[in-house]
């Protein structure tokens, strides 16, 4: 425990950024998958052939390993953020989309026809009653994204991403020295730690997002 405290002090500055770029990667892409995601699921939750297909589509991707996208990617994007960045969205969109349809699908006829009864077009009716409704489950969607790719992010070490997969990978490469072991865990750790305060954000978000009536 000794050791793993004095490198954890002795590194605490690069410790600090390597976070940042982990928890700013994931947040980004997080944001990108959010309005893309969301998006499509507008686009096709009243048909259930495009409801399924865009489901299928996102689901898909999440049955390619990890490694091997990135290695996709690389001779595309290169290697650092990019590849990074990408494989993140692509990862965090099946949550997203899923709970989108299914949150928009689940308002009510009834409190549908009720808003057109009153004059309201299409959009308004979007904007004003279906998302607001479905805005818990759609959060719903994002924490469980968030969480997922947040320890994806840690392989993207691969391509040379930023965060604290390199920390990882680079303690598990050198099992065997005095620093090894220590460096891999606090990689470790910092991840779950970043996930958890993550988590506990958006949850934040959702009790000052969600109206009253429907939390």
């Amino acid at each position: 425990m000794g050791t793993w405290w004095d490198f954890v002090v002795n590194r605490r500055e690069q410790l600090a950024v390597d976070s940042y770029l982990h928890l700013s990667a994931v947040v980004q892409s997080l944001i990108a998958a959010t309005l893309v995601a969301v998006l499509a699921g507008i686009l096709v939750y009243r048909s259930p052939i495009g409801s399924a297909v865009a489901t299928a589509l996102a689901g898909a991707i999440l049955t390619v390993p990890s490694f091997a996208l990135l290695g996709l990617l690389i001779p595309i994007l290169g290697l650092g953020v990019g590849p990074t960045v990408v494989a993140l969205v692509l990862y965090a969109l099946l949550p997203i989309v899923r709970n989108t349809i299914l949150g928009l699908a689940s308002v009510e006829p009834a409190v549908v026809d009720a808003a057109r009864g009153v004059g309201m077009n299409r959009l308004r009716v979007l904007t004003r009653i279906e998302m607001p409704l479905a805005w818990p489950s759609i959060l719903a969607g994002i924490r469980v994204s968030a969480q997922m790719i947040m320890g994806i992010c840690a392989l993207a070490a691969y391509a040379k991403g930023p965060g604290l997969g390199n920390l990882i990978f680079s303690g598990l490469s050198r099992l065997g020295t005095p620093n090894a072991v220590p460096q891999a865990l606090t990689g470790t750790v910092l991840v779950v730690v970043l996930a958890l305060l993550l988590d506990a954000a958006l949850q934040l978000l959702g009790r000052l997002t969600t109206p009253r009536g429907i939390r």
